[in-house]
């Protein structure tokens, strides 16, 4: 598995592979949804899902609502599949849909007071589906060693969690997901350099709440 850096900077192994398929196998795959067949919507939501639900568990923080949300981007994908002219990766598009929904729903649980994320702790358990911090808990031997692992853990996704939507998009979308700048920018709609300088920001805010939490600095 290629290797890359966590949100807080550690070296760890990706999860997964890259999620984008090859042109040609994309290219059948749109044009059986276009023409509606049932078979290639089931075979998009198996080849996306985990994928999906992962990206919306880290926009919501609620394992509950990630659930539903990961079905109405699905659902919203196959009403929409028309409206995908090819310009960027299939991909690319469903997560543009899927940050799209997540960010108005965290506005609408903001308002109902319903934003609370009382589900943090299982966002952690969901951790092999998204984060990369998570890899370093498998690595560990010691049973005190694998509770302090998991302990920091909760606390990278509860912070993650908090912080304001526009940069956790980008932090998210950069340092969980793997996608380029220019991915990155096609999904927000965001300049190139909007994108780095809020990933830059996401990850000083991101160290900054876990340094408080830890009571330490991380080296």
């Amino acid at each position: 598995m290629a290797s890359a850096r966590s949100a807080l900077g550690e070296e760890i192994d990706a999860p997964w592979p890259g999620v984008a398929l090859p042109d040609d196998v994309e290219s059948k795959l749109v044009e059986r949804l276009v023409a509606r067949d049932e078979r290639a919507f089931n075979e998009l939501v198996k080849l996306f899902e985990r994928r999906v639900f992962a990206l919306v568990l880290r926009m919501l923080g609620n394992a509950a609502e990630a659930e539903d949300m990961a079905q109405e981007v699905f659902v919203q994908v196959f009403k929409a599949i028309g409206s995908f002219r090819g310009d960027s990766k299939l991909s690319t598009w469903i997560y543009r849909i899927a940050i799209n929904l997540c960010k108005n729903r965290a506005k609408y649980l903001k308002v109902r007071h319903a934003g609370q994320q009382d589900e943090l702790e299982e966002v952690a358990e969901h951790a092999e589906l998204g984060t990369k911090a998570s890899a370093n808990v498998a690595q560990l031997e010691r049973p005190d060693e694998a509770v302090a692992g998991r302990e920091i853990e909760r606390i990278v996704q509860k912070s993650i969690a908090r912080i304001e939507a526009t940069f956790r998009e980008c932090l998210v979308l950069r340092d969980v997901e793997e996608l380029s700048y220019e991915e990155i920018g096609q999904i927000t709609g965001l300049p190139e350099g909007t994108v780095k300088s809020r990933i830059f920001r996401a990850r000083a805010m991101l160290r900054e709440m876990v340094e408080r939490e830890l009571g330490e600095k991380i080296k």
